[in-house]
C-alpha cells in the first residue's frame, strides 16, 4: 500500500487497483496535490501488467467527491490562471480515461463538479441510492466546463441533458441517473456499494485485457471522430496477440482461458 493523507492506493492480489479520495471531513473535495496524484497513478496503472482494473471510491459513505476544494482558487488573478486550470483537468482527466484497464466508480453520496467529471471518466459507475450527481457551477462559482469535459458529457448522456443540467444547476438523484445511463447499477447503501463493485472490479479483471483496452480507445476515437482506418493498430493488437490464440483454444478445448494480456 501506498498513500497520502488525501488519496489512498492500493493493489490487492486479485489485481485490482483501489484508490480511495480520502477527505471525508470536506466531502472529499480535491485539492490540486490530489489531482496529480490521482493524474500519476492512472498513468502508472496503465504501465503495469499485475492490475488488471480500479476501483475508485470517496472515503466516508456521504461523497464520492464535492468537486475541486474551492479555496484552491483564491490565487486565481490572471486570463492564464484560468487556462492553465482547465489544461491541468484536462491533463488529469485525460490521463485517466486513457488507462488502459477498466475503471469503475463507486458512488455514494455527492458526485459533483470535479467528482463527476472522474466519475464521467471512468468506465463503469455503481452508485448507492443516496447518490446525487451534477455540475452546479451556474449557480456556486460562475466558471464552466472546458470542451473536453462537455465532449465527455455529451457521448455519455447527450447534449440536451448536460445543458439542462448545467443551466438547472439542479443534482440528478441517483434513479434518474440510471435511466440517463449515467450509471449502470443502484445499491442500497455504502456497505453494499463496497460489496458490488468489489464484485464487478473481478469480474472484468477476469475477462481479455486486449479486448476491454481495444474497446475503450476504440470509443474514445468514435466520440472524437477519427477516421474508420484509425482503429487498424486496435484490431492488430487484438487478433495478433498471443490471447487471440489463447482464446480460440479454450473456447475448442471447453476450458476456461488464461489471458495474459499479450
Amino acid at each position: 500500500m501506498t498513500e497520502t493523507d488525501e488519496l489512498l492506493y492500493r493493489v490487492d492480489a486479485e489485481g485490482i487497483a483501489r484508490i480511495t479520495l480520502n477527505r471525508p471531513q470536506a466531502r472529499n473535495a480535491l485539492t490540486f496535490a490530489m489531482y496529480e496524484r490521482l493524474h500519476d497513478l492512472s498513468l502508472a496503472i496503465d504501465a503495469d501488467p499485475a492490475i488488471r482494473a480500479v476501483l475508485i471510491e470517496g472515503a466516508g459513505g456521504r461523497a464520492f467527491a464535492a468537486g475541486t476544494d474551492i479555496a484552491q482558487f483564491r490565487s486565481f488573478s490572471t486570463a492564464e490562471d484560468a487556462l492553465a486550470y482547465e489544461r491541468f483537468m484536462d491533463r488529469v482527466l485525460g490521463a485517466l480515461e486513457r488507462c488502459a484497464k477498466p475503471t469503475i466508480a463507486a458512488i455514494a453520496g455527492a458526485c459533483t463538479g470535479g467528482g463527476a467529471a472522474i466519475a464521467a471518466c471512468c468506465d463503469l459507475r455503481i452508485a448507492t441510492r443516496d447518490a446525487r450527481f451534477g455540475f452546479p457551477i451556474a449557480r456556486t462559482l460562475g466558471n464552466c466546463l472546458s470542451v473536453a469535459n462537455l465532449r465527455r458529457l455529451s457521448a455519455l448522456i447527450g447534449a440536451a441533458r448536460v445543458k439542462e443540467m448545467i443551466f438547472t444547476a439542479r443534482l440528478v438523484e441517483v434513479e434518474e441517473a440510471r435511466a440517463i445511463g449515467l450509471v449502470s447499477e443502484v445499491v442500497e447503501d455504502a456497505a453494499a456499494l463496497a460489496e458490488q463493485a468489489t464484485d464487478l472490479a473481478r469480474l472484468v479483471a477476469g475477462h481479455a485485457p486486449l479486448t476491454l483496452a481495444a474497446t475503450k480507445e476504440g470509443l474514445r476515437r468514435v466520440r472524437d471522430e477519427a477516421p474508420s482506418e484509425a482503429g487498424d493498430d486496435l484490431i492488430l493488437q487484438c487478433y495478433t496477440s498471443a490471447d487471440f490464440r489463447e482464446g480460440m483454444e479454450a473456447f475448442l478445448g471447453k476450458r476456461p482461458p488464461r489471458w495474459s494480456g499479450r
